[in-house]
């Protein structure tokens, strides 16, 4: 593995035609710097860059923050002014499992300036602080939230919403057998409630791995999901959706039918049905367009072929779509428990306001570093490849600052090269650089 360290900002910019795409030129303006955040971060795991890290980055008014696993395995959060590249660094009082890559680190900020931060999450009690005050790296005590199912969190999430207020969305339970709850954090009494618990029912029979909520310009919420029937990631099915438009009180289908609450096997829109043993990736990522239309991209081998494909699902106003992107030639198989050591990221899809998808992905058949396939078609049947970041990133998975996204329209994403193993195995791969890789296409 190629050990990426101490590099200062750098521009570079690829782009690679492949067959059955478009063989577009690179836009003009496209510019992608390198930032190191000033320390290095535990690589033995992808604990670190695990795709389901929302948030990894996030921006307030002109600050960012970002966070990481140290060597000793310590909570660090860094932050800096945008448009400057030096970064205040402060290492916490917290540790976390990192040898666990699911026990990733997500933060939030409210509307007051405030860090919220939850850490080390697999099935266990929930661990979570905020900072002591506005703009501040020092943290609170533990705290509770709501004080209800709150003693076996995993894949813990946080959005912020349009008043100020945060959201969070996490699983209780376990791996085939969990339910997908929200909580609300009020910023004026600076108090956690509960929004509905659970959302999605897994019955006590499977569970519901989510892939991302997304909200969208008129306050809307949109949540996607697939299923799995048992610990055995082999058992991932079908893809899912539901859509609240009053902030969590009622869901509705895409038809505009209200689902009977909480949302059961029974009752759930199934927009794309994809069968058991089909290789489909579980936590991947959604958006929605700029008509506030629900975008899912995701992966899996279409039936009667030998290679899993990326895929983007979306709604464009009248019914559920689905586009290939790209085609790729590598194949492997997906079974067991455990984080496994994947020869492709789980994808990271945004929208941008002209109409353009952008989905951010790794795949060891491009060399594994960091791509992005660009489609800005309505019929999402051209893609063009661009590798922003050849060099390779290891098991690194995408994850990006929703905020400067959203108001200026750059992605900066969460950079460090990692290892995995399969089963949470370790490999022997040193501390790495963290650094937000900046893209402005």
């Amino acid at each position: 593995m190629k050990a990426i360290r101490g590099l200062a900002s750098v521009s570079l910019l690829i782009l690679l035609a492949e067959p059955g795409l478009a063989q577009l030129g690179a836009p003009s303006g496209e510019r992608v710097r390198l930032v190191p955040v000033g320390g290095t971060g535990w690589a033995r795991s992808s604990v670190n860059a695990a795709v389901f890290r929302t948030n990894s980055v996030v921006t307030h008014g002109d600050v960012q923050y970002t966070a990481y696993y140290d060597a000793d395995g310590y909570m660090v959060l860094a932050k800096r002014r945008l448009g400057t590249d030096a970064w205040e660094v402060h290492r916490t009082q917290y540790r976390g499992r990192v040898q666990d890559a699911h026990n990733a680190i997500v933060i939030g900020v409210d509307g007051k300036g405030v860090l919220h931060v939850a850490w080390d999450h697999h099935g266990q009690p929930l661990r979570y602080a905020r900072g002591v005050r506005p703009g501040s790296l020092e943290l609170t005590e533990p705290l509770a939230m709501t004080g209800h199912a709150e003693s076996r969190v995993t894949y813990p999430q946080f959005y912020n919403l349009p008043d100020g207020d945060l959201l969070f969305v996490y699983r209780d339970g376990s791996s085939g057998s969990g339910d997908v709850m929200l909580n609300r954090y009020d910023v004026e009494t600076g108090t956690w409630q509960i929004v509905q618990h659970p959302l999605i029912d897994g019955e006590g029979e499977r569970n519901a791995y989510v892939n991302q909520l997304a909200i969208d310009e008129k306050g809307g919420w949109h949540i996607s999901w697939c299923w799995r029937e048992t610990p055995d990631v082999a058992t991932n099915h079908d893809i899912l959706y539901a859509y609240s438009p009053d902030e969590g009180r009622t869901w509705l289908k895409s038809s505009g039918e209200r689902y009977t609450l909480p949302i059961r096997a029974a009752n759930a829109e199934v927009v794309v049905p994809v069968p058991q043993g089909s290789e489909l990736i579980n936590q991947t990522s959604m958006t929605v367009d700029a008509a506030n239309r629900p975008v899912i991209a995701t992966y899996w081998r279409p039936q009667g072929t030998e290679v899993p494909q990326y895929h983007l699902v979306w709604h464009d106003g009248r019914r559920w779509r689905v586009s290939q992107i790209g085609e790729r030639k590598l194949a492997f198989r997906l079974s067991g428990g455990g984080t496994k050591r994947i020869p492709i990221s789980r994808p990271q899809v945004v929208a941008g306001r002209g109409g353009e998808i952008y989905v951010i992905f790794r795949d060891e058949e491009r060399g594994g570093g960091v791509s992005v396939a660009i489609s800005e078609d309505a019929e999402r049947a051209r893609w063009r490849m661009v590798d922003i970041y050849p060099e390779s990133v290891g098991l690194w998975e995408p994850t990006y600052d929703p905020v400067v996204w959203r108001r200026d329209g750059k992605l900066h994403l969460f950079h460090q090269f990692v290892g995995q193993g399969d089963n949470e195995a370790l490999e022997d791969v040193p501390p790495q650089a963290v650094s937000i890789l900046e893209w402005e296409p």
